[in-house]
């Protein structure tokens, strides 16, 4: 590929360019809004100025619900050899192409897997889909052609492939991301007109719960617009699963032993199964699930204090698999969560301890 068309310098548009452009491809960058394409230029990611003719490759990043429109019109006037979008729905647009009488062969609907809560090229980075799935949805008549240049695309933006029906991704798409966004925001209203003291206590858990609840609205509308039967059936059976629940927190409350026993019965079964589904959460670059421990470490709200956390525990020869900071509640300190494998925990615990640092157990 020498030579690609963005069209919608976004988040992910921009992202895809810059990381094109730092792997020598030529990039025209183009916009509903010009301000945003010279914007996404100005941060290197291409050129604001129209091709001289077809390009290699168009990469259309436009909102799901244009997403059809937007690929008709630059494939009637001939803009690429091979088309994609990176809406992260993919049955519609394919289904409206088919409907406006297109030869579907030199297009290929894909998704690449990752985001950020905020929009706009401002926000955009070229590792942005590093280590991230991409999903890639040929059919039986999607040219070999632009199989490739998609794989190449992928490839520059070191993303992994991955291949699959393009309903099916819609379904997949609906259980990981959209519905948790959902749930995400319904938990995070419950605080828009809560005590001030309440909201004062809250901690990592309610962070980690409504962190996806920061992203615009827009965007989110227009995706669930293309995606809402597979969203409504999963919800569908969220909200029995809270029915349940809340039957079996009454039942807590009563004064009758068997029902407060059939209560806690029911909050177990919830609980069971909701361990059951965290542990098939793909672990650290996709693979299986490991179990690792936390240590837990104290540290003042000053400049370099993670830089000198990383470097003791460099010294002390253990590798943090992740890393999760806790800001203390009207203090200017906070508690990062270091999580190591088992066996290098009381390692890092001692070297910690020996360069002065306050152990959580």
């Amino acid at each position: 590929m020498r030579t690609a068309l963005v069209i919608g310098t976004g988040l992910i548009g921009t992202s895809a360019a810059l990381a094109l452009s730092r792997r020598g491809v030529v990039v025209h960058l183009a916009d509903h809004d010009p301000e945003q394409a010279r914007t996404a230029a100005a941060l290197g990611a291409g050129t604001d100025e129209a091709p001289d003719g077809p390009v290699d490759l168009a990469i259309v990043a436009a909102p799901p619900a244009h997403v059809a429109d937007v690929l008709a019109d630059a494939m009637r006037r001939g803009a690429a050899r091979g088309y994609i979008d990176v809406a992260s729905v993919k049955g519609g647009p394919r289904r409206e192409l088919r409907e406006h009488g297109l030869d579907l062969t030199p297009y290929l609907g894909t998704h690449p897997m990752s985001g950020r809560e905020r929009s706009g090229p401002l926000a955009a980075t070229g590792d942005l889909f590093e280590g991230r799935p991409w999903v890639l949805t040929p059919t039986g008549e999607t040219d070999t052609e632009v199989l490739n240049l998609a794989l190449e695309l992928v490839s520059h933006c070191r993303a992994v492939p991955v291949v699959m029906d393009a309903d099916a991704h819609d379904r997949a798409v609906a259980l990981v991301s959209h519905m948790p966004h959902l749930v995400s925001s319904m938990v995070a209203a419950r605080l828009e007109h809560a005590e001030e003291a309440a909201v004062r206590l809250c901690g990592q858990g309610i962070r980690d719960v409504t962190r996806i609840a920061a992203s615009d609205p827009r965007m989110w509308i227009d995706i669930l617009s293309a995606n809402p039967g597979p969203v409504a059936d999963l919800l569908t059976d969220v909200a029995a699963d809270l029915e349940e629940t809340v039957r079996a927190l009454r039942a807590l409350q009563s004064s009758d032993e068997d029902e407060r026993r059939e209560g806690g019965t029911g909050i177990a079964d919830v609980l069971r199964r909701g361990n059951a589904g965290q542990v098939r959460v793909p672990g650290k670059h996709g693979s299986a699930p490991r179990v690792y421990e936390t240590v837990t470490v104290l540290i003042d709200d000053q400049p370099g204090q993670l830089a000198r956390i990383f470097a003791d525990a460099e010294r002390a020869g253990v590798n943090v698999e992740d890393v999760r900071i806790e800001h203390a509640t009207g203090q200017q300190a906070g508690l990062v969560q270091l999580v190591v494998e088992p066996k290098a925990a009381p390692v890092l615990i001692a070297g910690l301890r020996e360069r002065g640092w306050a152990i959580r157990q």
